[in-house]
């Protein structure tokens, strides 16, 4: 906990960020920064989430008949005469038995294609002397009236007669033809309250003799988004204070033989202190129809162009389909020919028929799969949003860059899952463009942060420590910077010393490009080495290099990994003296010092120079304990404090010494192979010589002296030997003092 909350600290400019472009997105959210480009994408949205739902079924009790390009052929030009739309409507109804009409197109003039009005203008004039000519025109008059035919025809039958309303342009306002059916509510039906429903200056309608003939009428209006995308259709229109229904609300209601419609508003207390009407439902009989603030509904669009039936009026004026095509079918009478204009751009399809978007509306109000998006649904978005953006804003700072795009990712897609899941089974049309936005402004800024920010940050601190550790570390470094600190500490470490024995001497024989070309071939692999490692270069002392483990990051394995090093560097030496050899360069050895223990780690130095460094009586040690391997003849001394860190090496026990500058004895070991790779004959030797050892520090001079040049004379090459062959020799002639506890004393360095 305490390491998240420094964590906290140490992020805070990145959560302060992210809280400012959250706080920025609620504000939008509730209204008080608008953007366009919102509204754009959430139409958009609401598009994909249509398109990917849409049943893509054909609903066959829905018929469209079509006057298409097939119909304008046979019959003739639009607008026909009565006589063809008054056959047609017979047709529909006595041969097809169809269940209601409803007309997507206006019947505003009279119809005088017939030349009975001609004929009565005679009748009135040239012949008016000749009675037999005026009783012939009333005799045609039955049968060359075409509106009245019409009128005759929709007399009865539950027909729904269609028209618009002008709502802007020059001149709407004076435009009013036709007469307008019986408006379904009045003002005082809502209570009082004010209701935002679209208002209209100017209708064209149909001609009174239809209207009075017919069932009812309603509006075909649709309402047209900035983007010039249909996705709604108003229910109601008011004009002069009374308020017409659409086209397929009065389809509908005619179905259900519904007398009237109730405005359905939600009580709250609250509801009744905001700038909110409250109304959410128009109830219909039985049926209850969401509307949003303005009493539009979404369209529940099936699918592409032909979710429906379509049939020629051609086809219908002329009987050439089965009765069982139209019997009992709910008919929309339309358009889908592009020259009369009535193409539409919808989600799915830039032109798509107008009539079709009413057949969608009508099937969507029988099987009550009316999507909803009430006012409410801001709130929604709002809390989402917060929770959403709290979570990230406070989250994402705090963990890797990887974990942060899994975190983003997972949020994305939950909200996603819950969005679509409420459209689905709930229809609820949720907001999602802001919620999105949001995450991707906030993905984008911590990026942007931690590209730039945070970039800059491994800068310094490749630039502190590059030279001492690997690259890999300093990325380690830059993922969790609080982990280090210039700042002098003590910390259980271990160094490492290593030095070329004999270097004055090599260095004489080459040249001063030689030398430099030997150097740098032979630091570099040991350098490689300490930092496969895990170490930090303290330095290069000429022939000499310092390093140590713990720091900057800490290590618990750092005696381990000091000690793999000195052995690696011994083996990688091997190698080496080959490739030296053939390029005619001295043969190299060194000696490798190696202790753990407690020292001060920091940035040392003075106002002219600083260098990140250790200090302290155990880097000392380890850089005797480099010394004394000439002094035994070995290639790693190791102290005692080290081997019981790293209990899975097989050690040899050189000597228990004093050395220079420190009174406390230790015990010194040479690594021999690790546990699990230390062969039978290193064991049997390491054997031989402890019991050798024994008798020398039992002081029995003649056995330790017999053992030591028996192991001397089977190895060599072992230095140590001989050293304590002449220890033996000289202790006989000269025995240490009485309380003798088998250290040796080093005077020099």
């Amino acid at each position: 906990m305490n390491n998240f909350l420094r964590i906290i600290q140490r992020q805070y400019l990145r959560i302060f960020l992210n809280v400012l472009l959250l706080m920025f997105f609620l504000f939008q959210v509730a209204g008080f920064v608008p953007l366009a480009f919102i509204d754009q994408l959430e139409n958009l949205a609401y598009d994909y989430r249509l398109v990917l739902t849409m049943p893509n079924t054909v609903d066959k009790r829905i018929i469209i008949v079509d006057i298409d390009e097939k119909s304008l052929a046979e019959v003739g030009r639009w607008p026909w005469g009565r006589n063809h739309v008054a056959r047609l409507l017979d047709e529909l109804f006595n041969y097809y038995q169809v269940a209601i009409v409803g007309f997507d197109v206006v019947f505003a003039e009279p119809d005088e294609s017939s030349g009975l009005k001609i004929l009565e203008k005679l009748a009135d004039g040239e012949f008016t002397d000749i009675p037999e000519f005026r009783k012939r025109v009333e005799d045609l008059r039955q049968t060359l009236d075409f509106d009245q035919l019409f009128a005759d025809s929709l007399s009865g039958k539950p027909v729904i007669m269609g028209y618009y309303f002008n709502t802007s342009g020059e001149g709407a306002g004076t435009l009013r033809s036709g007469v307008l059916p019986a408006p379904v509510l009045a003002r005082d039906d809502f209570r009082g309250k004010r209701i935002d429903i679209p208002e209209a200056i100017g209708y064209g309608a149909n001609l009174q003799l239809f209207q009075n003939s017919a069932l009812g009428g309603g509006h075909f209006n649709p309402s047209i988004d900035a983007d010039g995308i249909v996705r709604r259709i108003p229910l109601l229109y008011e004009y002069e204070g009374r308020y017409y229904e659409a086209l397929s609300l009065a389809m509908v209601r005619a179905i259900h033989n519904v007398g009237r419609i109730e405005p359905v508003f939600v009580e709250s207390d609250m509801l009744s202190k905001a700038d909110y009407s409250g109304l959410e439902w128009i109830r219909l009989g039985h049926l209850k129809i969401p509307v949003d603030e303005h009493v539009q509904v979404l369209i529940p669009y099936r699918g592409r162009q032909q979710s429906f039936n379509y049939v020629s009026a051609s086809d219908v004026l002329h009987g050439r389909l089965e009765p069982a095509v139209l019997k009992d079918a709910v008919v929309l009478v339309g358009t889908s020919a592009p020259g009369l204009f009535d193409l539409r751009a919808t989600p799915m399809q830039n032109k798509y028929p107008g009539v079709e978007i009413h057949a969608n509306l009508i099937a969507g109000l029988l099987d009550q799969v009316i999507k909803e998006r009430p006012p409410y649904t801001a709130g929604a978005e709002f809390v989402l949003m917060l929770l959403s953006g709290l979570i990230l804003s406070i989250l994402i700072p705090c963990v890797s860059p990887l974990w942060a795009n899994i975190i983003f990712a997972i949020i994305t897609v939950l909200l996603i899952v819950f969005n679509l899941s409420m459209w689905q089974f709930a229809n609820l049309v949720l907001p999602v463009a802001s919620l999105l936005v949001m995450l991707l402004g906030m993905y984008l800024l911590n990026m942007t942060f931690g590209f730039f920010v945070e970039r800059r940050g491994k800068r310094q601190i490749t630039g502190l420590f590059g030279q001492y550790i690997p690259p890999e570390l300093v990325d380690e470094l830059s993922a969790n910077p609080e982990a280090c600190t210039m700042d002098a500490e003590n910390r259980e470490m271990t160094v490492l010393f290593s030095d070329v024995r004999g270097f004055t001497t090599l260095s004489e024989g080459l040249s001063p490009k030689d030398l430099s070309r030997l150097m740098n071939e032979f630091l570099t692999p040991m350098t490689r080495i300490i930092h496969q490692n895990r170490g930090t270069i303290d330095k290069y002392m000429g022939d000499a290099i310092m390093a140590f483990w713990g720091a900057p990051l800490e290590d618990a394995g750092h005696a381990r990994h000091a000690l793999d090093t000195g052995m690696a560097m011994l083996e990688s030496l091997n190698a080496l003296r080959e490739e030296f050899r053939a390029r005619g360069w001295p043969e190299i050895r060194i000696g490798i010092g190696i202790n753990t223990g407690e020292m001060s780690v920091g940035n040392m130095g003075s106002e002219f120079r600083m260098a990140y460094t250790v200090m302290g009586d155990a880097v000392n040690l380890g850089s005797r304990l480099e010394g004394l391997t000439k002094v035994y003849g070995v290639g790693m001394i190791v102290s005692e404090s080290t081997r019981t860190a790293v209990p899975d090496y097989t050690y040899r026990e050189l000597d228990r010494v004093r050395v220079k500058g420190k009174d406390e004895p230790v015990t010194i070991y040479e690594p021999v192979a690790l546990v699990t790779e230390i062969t039978k004959s290193e064991l049997d030797e390491i054997k031989l010589y402890k019991l050798a050892l024994k008798y020398y520090l039992d002081q029995n001079w003649d056995m330790a002296e017999l053992q030591l040049l028996n192991l001397q004379k089977q190895f060599p090459a072992r230095k140590l030997y001989q050293v304590y062959v002449e220890r033996a020799q000289e202790f006989r002639v000269n025995p240490p003092a009485a309380h003798w506890d088998g250290v040796y004393t080093h005077t020099s360095k």
